[in-house]
């Protein structure tokens, strides 16, 4: 009897010690039974993403640094297509250049299902969606296109860009999608590159000046992001040196001592660290020899471990491919090489499978080190935690009516006009051209440019290469979820007869001939509009910088006529113009201004006075080239910064 006493009295003495036990640590009470910290909105970020990173198993972390596009989802069958999410556990997606607008209501809906999808995976680690919106949001139709980075560098007004940077991001948002892999920080010292037109200027200091209002405009002032409904994740590129090949030649080598490396190129994106960049971008190009996906120098040692760069370092478009050459030699050593490197996320952007399958064996191997897993993951997990993402996955439609609106294309036309640079304003101090009168009986335009939308955007506008026209046939695929009619905008023609008095009769010659000027020897004068067809990277590389045809029989047929000829060149770099320079009355420089031709106007008709300078050196001839301000032999045509004031 006296033991069963004392065994009751142990169990119940047993009870009150497990209560207590769990009352004091969470085990017993509502308002801590069932705690993820990681799930907790209020708890430090680095504390959360500690927490989910011990969660995860391997395949999950290697998911987080996989970004596939978004064709898979939207081409294959449902079973197929979920699976990237939830077999693959994939955490990024991105869209392609030719990934040609949806309508944002739609492109909202497919960004959802694809996070639900995420959401529904055993930890609920939310995707971050990133696309290309390099002047504006420039793959979706009737979104606003401004000028392209080389235009905003001749405005030299940041405030402005920062403007430009706000409603990019916010039309970005508007559609559902998360990251812009935007700013493009490269310093191009020589036009001859492709991609010279991404790059603001020649001269670091105006790079530097644009990096930091653009990245305010898209990211906010805090790190990362500050405010997510508005706001978007950043990625600066391409990192470095891209703008410094040999040759101008895309994807190349980058010879650079220190000075010129630190002094030139690096300057921008150790601004863009500072202000809290949620990624950078790896260059196709190499570095002294060593390309640069897979240069863990640079990478790890410098912009990771002395920059201190706390966000995630992304690959581009089948950038480990290209490691060896030829691309895909030897894939696996390109994903050893790579990870090894810093590489946090790789695009793929198709063959995921393969990828995780040969990222994972070298892990189980121990070519990788899990701690260079984990610390991928950890910079992965930092972004999306830090911009909001765990908080508010899926998008809303609130922001659609803000999708190209009157307000934001006002904005455009703005930077149109203060972009435009005058280098040329009659051929004696006395006989201005500039401003031209508006109230006259005939004037003639002519240069198929001058009504042709996407000549006028160029590059990355619409598809990859840009377009020819007025986009209304580009891509009409049920799967693109492209909507009819054709991108909103304003041709440099169509803003010349809103402006001319509507007395005046406008003559368009698309093609202009030998009799055109004889034909209308009564014109006042002639707009001659003319420049380069749409390009970019590769595709734009060039050895000539000339004028395209037909170009250059354009001018010669309506200029030196009799008549006054005013010559606008549309183009993303300066280009061979001094051998028809004395047949012109006037010269102005519009650069790629995107959609809203009647920035042109503003200036031309003297409605805006010109007050944009060049941010490129003009050569005379390629022959000089490279050639930049302050070189030993400078020799140019018009100097950086040159622009006449009206």
């Amino acid at each position: 009897m006296a033991a069963t006493i004392y065994g009751v009295r142990s169990f119940f003495l047993l009870a009150a010690i497990v209560i207590l036990f769990y009352g004091r640590y969470g085990g017993a009470t509502a308002a801590t039974r069932g705690y993820i910290k990681y799930k907790d909105p209020k708890a430090a970020v680095e504390e959360r993403v500690e927490d989910l990173l011990t969660r995860m198993t391997l395949p999950e972390k290697l998911g987080q640094m996989c970004q596939v596009d978004r064709f898979n989802f939207s081409f294959f069958p449902p079973a197929t297509r979920h699976e990237i999410f939830t077999k693959y556990l994939i955490g990024s997606v991105l869209s392609n250049p030719y990934d040609t607008g949806a309508s944002p209501s739609k492109r909202v809906v497919e960004v959802n299902t694809m996070q639900k999808l995420s959401l529904s995976t055993r930890l609920g680690i939310p995707l971050l969606y990133a696309i290309d919106a390099v002047h504006g949001h420039n793959t979706f139709i009737n979104a606003t296109i401004f000028p392209h980075n080389v235009g905003l560098g001749a405005t030299r007004d940041p405030d402005l860009v920062k403007k430009i940077g706000a409603i990019t991001a916010l039309e970005v948002r508007a559609t559902g999608i998360a990251q812009a892999f935007a700013p493009c920080v490269a310093v191009c010292r020589d036009p001859r590159w492709g991609r010279c037109y991404e790059s603001y200027s020649e001269d670091p200091k105006v790079v530097n000046m644009m990096t930091e209002s653009i990245m305010e405009g898209l990211q906010g002032n805090a790190p990362y992001v500050a405010d997510f409904k508005t706001k978007l994740a950043g990625c600066a590129k391409h990192f470095v040196g891209d703008g410094g090949t040999v040759g101008g030649i895309n994807e190349n080598n980058t010879v650079a001592d220190n000075a010129t490396l630190f002094g030139i190129h690096m300057p921008p994106f150790e601004i863009a660290v500072k202000k809290g960049i949620a990624s950078i971008m790896a260059s196709y190009s190499s570095l002294n020899g060593v390309k640069m996906h897979a240069n863990r120098a640079m990478i790890t040692d410098y912009l990771k471990n002395t920059l201190k760069f706390q966000g995630f370092v992304i690959s581009d478009w089948l950038g480990i491919d290209k490691i060896t050459t030829p691309p895909r030699a030897n894939y696996t050593y390109s994903i050893e090489a790579s990870i090894n490197a810093g590489i946090d996320m790789v695009m793929v952007p198709f063959q995921y499978i393969e990828f995780l399958e040969g990222l994972t064996k070298l892990v189980n191997g121990g070519y990788i080190p899990m701690s260079r897993i984990d610390d991928a993951v950890r910079r992965v997990l930092r972004v999306k935690f830090s911009i909001g993402l765990f908080e508010n996955p899926l998008a809303e439609e609130t922001l659609v009516s803000e999708f190209g609106s009157e307000a934001h294309r006002e904005i455009a036309r703005e930077a149109v006009r203060k972009s435009m640079v005058l280098l040329k304003n009659g051929k004696t101090n006395v006989d201005k051209v500039i401003p031209l009168q508006r109230n006259v009986k005939k004037i003639v335009v002519a240069g198929a440019h001058a009504n042709n939308m996407g000549w006028q955007c160029g590059g990355f506008t619409l598809t990859w290469q840009g377009f020819n026209g007025t986009g209304e046939n580009i891509g009409r695929n049920k799967a693109m979820q492209l909507p009819t009619g054709k991108t909103r905008g304003t041709t440099i023609l169509e803003a010349i007869m809103k402006t001319v008095d509507h007395t005046t009769e406008v003559v368009y010659a698309e093609e202009p001939n030998q009799d055109t000027s004889k034909l209308h020897i009564d014109a006042a004068y002639t707009i001659v509009v003319v420049g380069e067809a749409p390009y970019a990277e590769t595709q734009g590389d060039s050895t000539t910088l000339s004028i395209a045809a037909p170009g250059p029989d354009t001018i010669r047929h309506t200029c030196g006529s009799g008549m006054k000829c005013v010559v606008v060149l549309v183009t993303g770099r300066p280009l061979v113009i001094e051998p028809y320079l004395d047949t012109i009355d006037a010269l102005v420089v519009a650069w790629l201004p995107g959609t809203e031709g009647q920035g042109i106007t503003d200036v031309l008709f003297g409605d805006h006075p010109f007050t944009g300078t060049l941010p490129r050196t003009w050569m005379k001839s390629v022959t000089q080239l490279p050639m930049n301000v302050g070189d030993k032999n400078y020799d140019p045509l018009f100097p950086f910064g040159y622009g006449i004031k009206t």
